[in-house]
């Protein structure tokens, strides 16, 4: 057994061997399908296809990681599928053959997400979700630092995004590694919540199976999802519904000759180095004044369109640290949120539900702005606008006080 803290680090370090995966193949998804012939719209489709299926998904796995107590096998089975599908886009042939294996990246961050975040939340109990998170996080985005910067070098070396895909394998398998080492250490994470609950000096008798749940404790299930959750979910969609994805801002940068295409990977590094920045930086104000720090989330994604799709490489880099801040903000503290909301046997199904209206929303918004982008940046600058400030109003009226579980 680790210490909580060693079980944070050491989880984030398979988060961020994995993101130098698939976030060095995000990096390029956009001027890659461009390559192959795809529109504004099909890349809007695709990518949003691909949040979807990572978020929507988990519906069906959330639940299921709570109902069979078995997180450690969604984990690895999720981080398997995306490890193998990215390396496999070096052989992809047609538009369809590579939109099927991106799509079955984010199946894979759908398969595994649900079980891995209430591992996550219940490792840090006792230490600070907001923290937790936060440092997690962190170390992920190093990845995804890392990730795209490699992609560059290995398009830059080759002249060809085949490559890049190829080089992605080695991270890949040092995930599994990595994974299979940190379950065999801790092959019962929940004895961190049980310590948290026990008083101090008491004698533990025996440990629990992975997932069991403590004697007297409710089913899970038997807890219904508190209006709360189903408030900060509307927020969620709003949110999510008018943030563009990174695809379309490749393409954009691709196809209007605003960077070389072997650069773009270097723009998305750029924001991937904010969000950590990002996330470390407002984990901390979380844990002090709760989800009301959420309020700088959609005047940040705001501001993303009319930067990003500009055609000065000034204003593109700003709105690349804009969106790399939004980010941050969105995968440690809208995340960290969700375990304040809810009764811990819910947790899976509450952050399957939460993904699925994240994915979801995301997914009909990467088809919305894409369609709009082909139309005019203008209308997608507006319609990006007009949403945020709708979904800061519903979070101003609906923010409650921060209640720490």
């Amino acid at each position: 057994m680790i210490s909580p803290w060693r079980f944070v680090v050491a989880f984030g370090v398979v988060a961020m061997l994995a993101d130098v995966v698939y976030e060095g193949a995000r990096s390029v998804a956009g001027p890659y399908l461009a390559t192959l012939g795809a529109s504004a719209l099909v890349v809007g489709l695709v990518t949003g296809a691909g949040e979807a299926a990572a978020l929507g998904l988990r519906l069906v796995t959330g639940p299921l990681a709570d109902r069979t107590g078995r997180p450690w096998r969604w984990t690895v089975a999720g981080y398997a599928l995306t490890v193998v599908s990215v390396p496999l886009l070096a052989l992809a042939g047609p538009l369809w053959t590579a939109s099927a294996l991106m799509i079955a990246e984010r199946t894979g961050k759908a398969i595994r997400s649900p079980a891995k975040d209430s591992l996550l939340a219940g490792a840090s109990t006792g230490i600070g979700r907001g923290r937790a998170f936060a440092v997690h996080e962190a170390l992920d985005q190093i990845g995804a630092f890392a990730g795209p910067l490699l992609v560059a070098a290995a398009i830059a070396a080759s002249g060809g995004f085949r490559v890049g895909f190829a080089v992605l394998a080695v991270p890949g398998a040092a995930v599994l590694v990595v994974l299979a080492w940190l379950v065999r250490r801790v092959p019962d994470p929940s004895v961190y919540e049980t310590a948290v609950a026990r008083p101090a000096g008491a004698h533990q008798a025996g440990a629990r199976p992975a997932g069991a749940r403590p004697a007297g404790a409710r089913p899970a299930g038997a807890e219904r999802l508190p209006a709360a959750f189903w408030t900060y979910a509307a927020f969620t969609a709003l949110t999510m519904v008018a943030y563009p994805t990174f695809g379309l801002l490749g393409y954009h940068l691709s196809t209007r000759h605003v960077v070389p295409a072997a650069a773009v990977p270097l723009v998305y590094a750029l924001a991937m180095g904010v969000d950590a920045v990002a996330a470390l930086a407002i984990g901390p104000l979380f844990d002090r004044y709760g989800r009301r720090v959420l309020v700088v989330l959609p005047v940040l994604v705001a501001a993303v369109p009319p930067l990003a799709f500009a055609r000065s490489l000034p204003a593109v880099l700003a709105g690349a640290v804009v969106w790399g801040a939004a980010m941050g903000v969105q995968e440690s503290t809208m995340r960290a949120a969700v375990a304040e909301l809810v009764p811990p046997a819910r947790r899976g199904t509450a952050y399957g539900i939460f993904g699925a209206v994240y994915g979801l929303a995301w997914f009909a918004g990467g088809a919305a702005l894409g369609a709009a982008y082909d139309r005019s940046i203008a209308v997608t600058v507006a319609v990006v606008v007009v949403v945020q400030v709708a979904a800061l109003v519903v979070l101003l009226v609906t923010a409650g006080r921060h209640q720490p579980r």
